[in-house]
């Protein structure tokens, strides 16, 4: 099953401390998911942001809200217990535990910013209507607003010309920690007489292992297909070189992927636009 929401994890959260005995969140966390009968899977889910688990994240959250409302109590760091109000609400009926449930404490209203006249429930409360912890939010809204960036680049990075775009390529890589702005290799080639080649930039700023770049200003819903690897796979060969990168605004064919995967003495790396603006990111 999908792990539950912060919230629906205050009632096992309560019942794993409702013996009376002092519980660290690492077994709260495994009582929980075994409540829940998460499987490995679920249990290792990992946040957009890839830093936590979404089960931890979760979990953590149910344990700042608790611990807010005065429910449960922390003897020491990562140590929980029954506060005398937690027991009280257990007594009550550990079902009956909710987001709106604990918005009678004064101290959980006080750390959510609630004012006490305001109507007990989650609809005045903007992140009690998500699914979504408030970790998970700051990643949403953070992967939202990289997506909107992403696309306000392209966009400018199409208005380039072709020459100026293969300049950008090279400044990027350059700006990534290849070469140096001031090494002769780090450079576009010229306009003409490039053969196959857009760029060049080395591996480290002492000028060792020269990288050759292909950059293709292509409209983003073109598809390269395996013909223009093999073009930029001979134009390598045409100056020795073993390693190569293929910086597009538009995208690769599987087919294309699947060419560059099957190289073994020459390795090219496949830039497509969305990867492109990511690095910019």
């Amino acid at each position: 099953m999908p792990v539950p929401k912060y919230d629906e994890f205050f009632p096992p959260f309560m019942k794993c401390l409702s013996d009376g005995n002092v519980h660290s969140l690492s077994e709260i966390r495994s009582y929980c998911a075994d409540y829940y009968k998460l499987s490995e899977d679920d249990r290792t889910e990992l946040l957009k942001s890839g830093k936590s688990y979404k089960l931890n994240d979760r979990i953590g959250w149910a344990r700042t809200y608790l611990k807010k409302a005065g429910l449960i109590e922390s003897p020491e760091r990562g140590k929980f217990f029954l506060s005398d109000i937690g027991r009280k609400a257990i007594a009550e009926g550990v079902d009956n535990i909710t987001y709106d449930y604990l918005l009678q404490f004064e101290s959980f209203r006080k750390f959510k910013n609630v004012s006490s006249s305001s109507p007990k429930d989650s609809s005045n409360d903007t992140f009690a209507s998500y699914e979504l912890s408030p970790q998970e939010m700051i990643d949403e809204a953070f992967t939202q607003m990289n997506s909107s960036l992403a696309e306000d680049l392209l966009a400018e990075i199409m208005k380039m010309n072709c020459y100026d775009f293969e300049k950008l390529v090279v400044k990027l890589l350059v700006k990534m920690g290849y070469g140096a702005a001031d090494n002769a290799f780090s450079r576009a080639t010229k306009k003409s007489g490039d053969e196959g080649i857009d760029g060049i930039v080395t591996s480290d700023r002492f000028g060792f292992d020269v990288i050759y770049t292909q950059a293709k200003h292509y409209d983003t819903g073109t598809t390269i297909g395996r013909p223009e690897i093999q073009k930029f796979l001979g134009a390598l060969a045409g100056q020795g070189a073993s390693k190569g990168i293929f910086i597009t605004t538009a995208r690769f064919s599987n087919e294309a992927r699947v060419y560059v995967e099957k190289q073994l003495l020459q390795k090219i790396v496949l830039v497509d636009g969305k990867m492109l603006t990511d690095l910019m990111i």
